[in-house]
């Protein structure tokens, strides 16, 4: 028996994370609606920054995408007690420290956390010298489910690869959305819903957890589409949905 992952949506792509011992945040974003650097956000954040309270761990699949990092939440992670991302955020931005592929790095807890940094491919591959490099994180602790966070990946093969290095994952909290901009073609930069069962296949025992489905305009399958699309395709019972700003607990 694993003890329970308590989670919070704070909105996009943003979840608090209770683990062993530990608040993590995933890729903060606590600024107001409005644009930024092009893109719309609609909705702020559930819980301000001051309402979280101090943070542990913040992973940032990447931090040059406002709806990943944006001006508020690249505040509340260099006050973190640690807050990773890949090689060329750290080298981008003075606090953030940079992880590659397959690094890991024990951040001490109740018991210790083995972070584990993760490949993603953020849309086409083609785009990738446009859209930068981005990562995704496995966390594990003795007693404690083994979480998935997929950063903004959208390959069914990049999550499948994942899957045979990391088989013991029993908490996926998934990147959707089908984000898409204008300028970067008509391909999901972020996972569809048809992507998505697919990779939910990889770990069939996992409790799905879809994220980045609401709160910014480019998100084009939001949280309805997204929870109704998993649902047709069998994998309703493995879904959690997040109420904004509501603590949910997963064991896993």
């Amino acid at each position: 028996m694993t003890s329970p992952v308590s989670l919070t949506l704070i909105g996009g792509p943003t979840v608090a994370m209770r683990y062993a011992g530990l608040t993590v945040l995933t890729d903060p974003t606590f600024d107001p609606p409005g644009p930024h650097s092009g893109l719309s956000k609609t909705e702020g954040p559930a819980l301000s920054a001051k309402e979280l309270g101090p943070v542990d761990l913040a992973l940032v699949s990447h931090d040059h995408h406002p709806d990943n990092l944006d001006d508020s939440g690249r505040e509340v992670a260099l006050a973190a007690g640690l807050a990773l991302t890949t090689a060329k955020g750290g080298e981008r931005v003075p606090g953030l420290v940079g992880m590659r592929r397959g690094d890991t790095r024990i951040v001490p807890g109740k018991p210790d956390v083995t972070v584990t940094a993760v490949a993603a491919q953020h849309g086409p591959r083609a785009l990738a010298p446009v859209l930068g490099p981005v990562i995704g994180f496995v966390l594990r602790a003795e007693g404690w489910p083994t979480v998935y966070f997929s950063g903004d990946n959208s390959s069914v093969g990049v999550a499948g690869r994942i899957a045979v290095d990391h088989p013991d994952v029993t908490i996926a909290l998934l990147c959707m959305g089908s984000a898409k901009v204008a300028n970067r073609g008509t391909a999901p930069l972020t996972l569809d819903v048809a992507r998505a069962a697919r990779v939910a296949a990889f770990w069939p025992d996992a409790t799905i957890v879809p994220i980045h489905v609401d709160g910014w305009a480019h998100f084009t399958e939001q949280r309805a589409a997204a929870l109704a699309g998993l649902a047709k395709r069998g994998l309703g019972s493995r879904v959690v949905n997040l109420p904004r700003g509501v603590e949910t607990r997963i064991r896993g």
